[in-house]
């Protein structure tokens, strides 16, 4: 996965067309890029990154974010159960206890 400007772009290889290509991770819209060179690529990426922000500013619309800080999780309800259980035994919000848990086993900050 690449990072440019907090924007994060998934890559492929087609091996028939011998071509890299990839997709910016965004919920709406589709800005992609390709190279045939890990440079071109690189390059391919960042280009179209600025592009995509610069038509935002052009069009007046605010660029969407790759990720928003916002998830819809939908989750068994004896898991919903046992989780606003354990939330109110440590006193916190099911929000607080559960961005604890994920951020525990993946390395970042709540």
């Amino acid at each position: 996965m690449m990072e440019y400007k907090g924007y994060y772009g998934v890559v492929k290889y087609d091996d028939e067309a011998e071509i890299f290509h990839g997709d910016v991770l965004l919920a709406k819209g589709a800005v992609t890029f390709q190279g045939k060179t890990v440079e071109e690529l690189k390059q391919a990426f960042h280009e179209s990154v600025d592009d995509y922000l610069a038509f935002c500013e052009e069009s007046g619309i605010e660029p969407e974010k790759p990720f928003s800080g916002k998830l819809v999780l939908r989750m068994k309800p004896e898991l919903h159960r046992a989780l606003a259980v354990a939330a109110r035994r440590e006193h916190k919000s099911l929000n607080a206890l559960i961005n604890e848990r994920l951020a525990e086993d993946y390395g970042v900050s709540a």
